[in-house]
């Protein structure tokens, strides 16, 4: 029986890994794992690979943890975080970054491959460090630049499969950067006061959410744009294509709505539909690459 004097802790370590985006992560990854492979994927480097990913991005996440946590203190979204409330000390959340950030490396190192590894560092490296020091608190464009790093999980789910990185790949680490900035600006227009409070140049903060919101139009109809690529390129079918029109038809209602309604409750509720806009999609190419309708 677990002593319920440590169920605290625990959740506290797991809050620091950012579970819920993690967990969108891997599904990311998931999915470039199993479009890298005509069938089923190798169980080995499969799982191994996976748990690898996942490790260096709580890591990431740890690091993002302890460099923001006096931000993080000023804002209602986030201070109720470990190291804001006081239940965790700096030195546990480095020591617990460092731990999962090698176990990463070494797992991806001796039962995936070397090519993986690197690209997994760089973009923990890139996050936790080029976006969360320097680019958040440097420019307005913090998440466009910085979301190429938060974008490469399909990347390296295929690499993982494959050793190579592959054009495919590519575009679909495309998609999820041009995904990111109207995802993530929803939310920083109905936050904008408090990144403002926390200092943090987000681009309602420093351009106002009007142009924000004209912002997050311009990357919508880029990433409608974007995501036909998939059709166009012969990387998948039908189910796929019709799938990617009708998401971005509603996230374009989303926006289109925002621009008009202009109230933080519209700008979260278009946030949200981003989430599931980014799932769904991603879950369409992997049931188009199992099921190709005939043309």
């Amino acid at each position: 029986m677990i002593n319920d004097s440590l169920l605290p802790l625990w959740r506290n370590y797991l809050e620091l890994c950012k579970p819920k985006v993690v967990a969108e992560m891997l599904f990311t990854a998931v999915v470039g794992m199993l479009l890298a492979v005509p069938g089923r994927p190798p169980l080995v480097p499969f799982i191994s690979s996976l748990i690898g990913i996942a490790l260096a991005a709580s890591s990431a996440a740890a690091i993002n943890h302890f460099i923001d946590q006096k931000a993080d203190a000023k804002m209602s979204r986030t201070e109720n975080r470990p190291l804001p409330k006081g239940e965790l000390n700096s030195a546990n959340v480095i020591a617990f970054a460092i731990i999962l950030g090698i176990s990463a490396m070494l797992l991806l190192v001796f039962t995936g491959n070397a090519l993986t590894a690197i690209l997994t560092f760089l973009s923990l490296f890139g996050y936790a460090i080029i976006y969360t020091v320097y680019l958040k608190k440097m420019t307005p464009q913090n998440i466009v630049i910085g979301g190429a790093f938060g974008a490469t999980p399909p990347l390296l789910g295929w690499c993982a499969m494959t050793g190579e990185v592959h054009p495919y790949a590519l575009l679909l680490v495309l998609i999820i950067f041009v995904w990111t900035p109207p995802h993530f600006w929803a939310l920083a227009i109905a936050r904008r006061e408090e990144y403002a409070k926390a200092g943090i140049p987000m681009l309602p903060v420093t351009h106002g959410p009007e142009f924000t919101r004209l912002q997050i139009l311009l990357y919508t109809v880029l990433l409608f744009i974007v995501t036909l690529l998939p059709y166009l390129t012969g990387m998948s079918g039908l189910i796929y294509l019709a799938s990617a029109v009708l998401l971005n038809i509603g996230f374009m209602y989303c926006v289109i709505l925002m621009m008009r309604n202009k109230d933080n409750k519209t700008a979260m509720k278009t946030f949200g539909y981003s989430i599931f806009y980014i799932t769904v999609l991603f879950a369409a190419l992997l049931i188009d690459h199992y099921v190709r309708l005939p043309l």
